[in-house]
């Protein structure tokens, strides 16, 4: 017999997970959430495996970038569509290992792979894009160099948990990063006030690039997104620098 909607929600989706500063997503918390648990009622009959649905995800956050090859408006609604399918299927594997109790190191690290790909694609697709059938092939290094900026900046949080790792510290907490009071303190209060680092996640890349596509702004949202970028790295490696992140827990 499957289970309720009501016995899902209580098992997977605890306050250790919907409580979580870091990894889980402002649209997780808006709406997500509430419909994850129809789709893993689903999906849990047909024996697939935690594993599996992060598979999907992996797919379908390629599949954005694929979307915005196509042309037309018909790409860019694709491409919004998937980008919620894809957070949907980010909620769904973790569900379905807690209701299962299945957990593995290679969920976690397929999940990872998943982001990666996803929010590295997207600007390289929308350079070529861009580029079209003309010979501005400025615009797809551009969003080759947006892409690598990203995986840097992806890579920088994930480099705290290898130090971490590295230096026989205990598994940091998903809770906010205390910073001492100091102009870094200020200065990262402000930024979060204009949460300019959000841009480049899958969902709001994608949401900013189909925007600015129906106000014929691609190539300046693009240009905008590779400005900041380094601005965006740089605070976070000096916002990390400054945490109690690479510190010993007390």
């Amino acid at each position: 017999m499957s289970p309720s909607i009501s016995e899902l929600r209580t098992k997977t989706q605890p306050e250790s997970v919907t409580g979580r500063v870091n990894s889980e997503h402002w649209t997780a918390d808006l709406y997500l959430r509430r419909i994850s648990p129809y789709l893993t009622r689903i999906l849990l009959p047909t024996g697939i495996t935690p594993n599996g649905v992060t598979y999907l995800m992996i797919l379908t956050g390629i599949s954005i970038s694929l979307a915005f090859s196509l042309p037309g408006v018909v790409g860019v609604l694709l491409a919004l569509f998937l980008s919620q399918l894809q957070m949907l299927f980010d909620c769904v594997d973790g569900e379905i290992a807690r209701w299962r109790e299945k957990f593995s190191p290679a969920g976690i690290f397929l999940d990872k792979v998943g982001h990666y790909f996803a929010e590295a694609l997207i600007p390289i697709a929308i350079g070529l894009r861009l580029m079209g059938d003309g010979d501005d092939y400025y615009l797809p290094f551009l969003g080759a160099l947006l892409a690598t900026l990203i995986v840097i900046n992806k890579g920088l949080n994930d480099a705290v948990h290898v130090a971490r790792a590295f230096s026989s510290l205990e598994r940091l907490a998903d809770k906010k990063a205390v910073i001492k009071r100091s102009l870094v303190s200020r200065l990262r209060s402000l930024a979060n006030m204009i949460p300019v680092h959000r841009a480049y996640h899958s969902v709001e890349m994608t949401l900013i690039f189909s925007i600015a596509y129906l106000f014929g702004r691609l190539e300046e949202a693009l240009l905008l997104l590779v400005v900041a970028s380094p601005i965006v790295t740089l605070g976070h490696i000096v916002s990390i620098l400054s945490s109690n992140r690479l510190k010993k827990s007390s």
